[in-house]
């Protein structure tokens, strides 16, 4: 944390931010809900904040919004935040989105091309489903009141809705991260950015 620079604060802050927009579309069209999960931004931030500013600063930025929400900031879906979000069983995909940064900015680090950003997306989206949805159902048959006739089968139906959403999200993401990284990110500043990640 010591080497972090007033420009790496400032992008980190703005991915904060982002998410906290992204997290409550829903609040805007309550229709937007499946289930017990919001359809957010959420998964498309996260996917750009580790394009964009590498694993360490993305993971970083990411692990921020996380603790911000859970000192009590209204960050999380549907304006809420506090230690309670612990215990929903939509918090395994918060915590997920900390791994999906850091896993992209890993992959995008080592291969710059299109296909790799694009192929990081997806898996980065692919984790993001996988750790939210195991957490969701686990939390629903351990501490959550389940709705009547909840199933594993059931948990994965409920996301069978944003699905379509958030791959076509991820490929968009990809291709900006990758215009971004072609025009913006590697002059500078955020050059110097990228060497000290």
């Amino acid at each position: 944390m010591r080497n972090l620079r007033a420009l790496d604060l400032t992008l980190a802050a703005m991915f904060v931010a982002l998410m906290a927009i992204g997290a409550n579309i829903s609040t805007i069209a309550p229709f937007l809900h499946v289930g017990g999960v919001p359809i957010t931004l959420q998964t498309f931030f996260a996917i750009l904040a580790g394009a964009i500013l590498g694993s360490r600063l993305g993971s970083i930025a990411l692990t921020v919004y996380m603790l911000v929400g859970l000192v009590g900031v209204p960050v999380f879906a549907d304006f809420t935040g506090g230690l309670s979000i612990i215990i929903r069983p939509t918090f395994g995909f918060i915590l997920s989105y900390i791994l999906v940064a850091f896993m992209i900015g890993k992959m995008v680090e080592r291969n710059k091309s299109l296909p790799a950003f694009i192929t990081a997306s997806l898996i980065g989206m692919a984790v993001n489903y996988l750790f939210g949805t195991n957490w969701m159902y686990f939390a629903y048959k351990l501490w959550a009141a389940a709705p009547e006739g909840f199933s594993y089968k059931i948990a994965w139906l409920w996301m069978a809705a944003p699905l379509p959403k958030d791959i076509v999200l991820s490929v968009l993401a990809a291709i900006m991260a990758h215009r971004l990284e072609k025009t913006v990110l590697s002059k500078g500043q955020f050059k110097q950015i990228k060497r000290g990640a």
